[in-house]
């Protein structure tokens, strides 16, 4: 899809990526309850992170990314990986050996619902947005957004809008979407079942 000058390609989600990907899902999950609330909430997002949530999600991103291709894009950042990367294996620690011998990596990911989705809120749906601390205010934000925006206009929407939640504690994920023009739509409350 695109190259930044940091050496990160965004591309669509592949089934290969899934154990990269749910490291990833899990920093996004314990930032959230790490970054905008107090230690209740991290204790209720590190309780839900388990093995049969792990399997769930990972199902669920698969058949998102099979039904609308492109709707869940990943960032990744290939270095030379010297002779170690020529057997095309990958690692256990999220990274493989990739093209021309290079080591790569999951660095951030974006997942738009599928446009079968769209008439939950009308509109698309930017569902998670997440980047590895590493790799901020480098521009490969802007990449999965750009990605994720592409996307979203490929669907056959209710309203021309694309919609997220983001926690008003979050105050660099609010500056990141008010600068891509995001607003102020409504808000969303939510209780205990």
């Amino acid at each position: 899809m695109s190259e930044t000058p940091d050496g990160v390609e965004v591309r669509p989600y592949e089934p290969g990526d899934a154990a990269a990907f749910w490291e990833l899902k899990r920093g996004f999950e314990l930032g959230i309850g790490e970054g905008t609330g107090g230690d209740d909430k991290l204790s209720t997002y590190e309780a839900k992170l388990t093995d049969d949530y792990r399997e769930r999600y990972l199902s669920w991103v698969e058949r998102c990314a099979t039904d609308d291709p492109g709707c869940v894009v990943v960032a990744e950042a290939s270095s030379d990986g010297g002779e170690d990367g020529e057997d095309g294996e990958g690692g256990d620690d999220g990274t493989s050996d990739g093209r021309d011998g290079a080591d790569t990596t999951l660095v951030g990911y974006a997942f738009a619902l599928p446009e079968e989705m769209t008439f939950i809120w009308d509109a698309a749906v930017l569902n998670e947005l997440f980047l590895d601390a590493d790799y901020r205010g480098t521009g490969v934000a802007d990449e999965l957004m750009a990605a994720v925006l592409d996307h979203a206009r490929s669907q056959d929407l209710p309203l021309d809008r694309i919609v997220l939640d983001v926690d008003e504690a979050n105050g660099r994920a609010r500056a990141f979407y008010e600068r891509y023009g995001f607003d102020h739509w409504g808000e969303l409350v939510a209780r205990d079942l």
